[in-house]
């Protein structure tokens, strides 16, 4: 069984290193998790699906899902305040002192050069997750569409999802209602 104590340190420095928020987090997370044996890849996919469906955070509800695997309710309790603790830190310390420093020029570069990085850790469980599914040809065709429309024509994502848990269910029912003719 993992300690509290380690899971708040693991969730600690995650929240202290991790820039950008829940998405470049996933990396992190399941680097730190994963190498120590603390979840599976499926365990850990799984918990991602289930943080992006729950309202809230998406960080927090990695930590409290995660945290919840590993411990229950006390080690969801540990890994959330651990994760949130170093960037609340973080950006009260910034708060404080940013107007002082807004305009210097070392800080501006250091925004601009910390953004290729963010962008590096969105893409990473990005790429993971896509491996991990082992995608048909049909889900690339869901996800280049949603693409598109999302990105080019401005469409909300919402609509999106409707309309594919719609399509979806259409044809659930639908193969469902051929398996049973096929019984008769």
């Amino acid at each position: 069984m993992v300690s509290l104590w380690k899971i708040f340190l693991v969730f600690a420095k995650i929240g202290a290193f991790t820039i950008g928020g829940g998405i470049p987090m996933i990396a992190a997370i399941k680097s730190e998790l994963t190498k120590r044996g603390w979840l599976k890849d499926e365990d850990f996919l799984d918990i991602i699906a289930l943080a992006q469906t729950a309202p809230g955070l998406f960080a927090a509800n990695i930590s409290i899902l995660t945290g919840y695997k590993l411990r229950g309710t006390k080690g969801s309790v540990v890994a959330t305040i651990a994760s949130c603790l170093p960037p609340f830190t973080i950006i009260l310390l910034i708060a404080m002192f940013f107007t002082e420093f807004k305009d210097n020029e070392y800080v501006i570069r250091a925004f601009k050069g910390i953004r290729p990085v963010v962008v590096a850790l969105i893409g990473v469980p990005m790429i993971d997750m896509i491996k991990a599914t082992k995608m048909r040809w049909w889900s690339w065709v869901v996800v280049v569409s949603s693409m598109i429309l999302v990105c080019f024509l401005k469409v909300s994502p919402i609509y999106i999802l409707i309309c594919v848990i719609v399509i979806s269910l259409a044809i659930s029912w639908h193969i469902e209602k051929k398996r049973r003719e096929g019984l008769k």
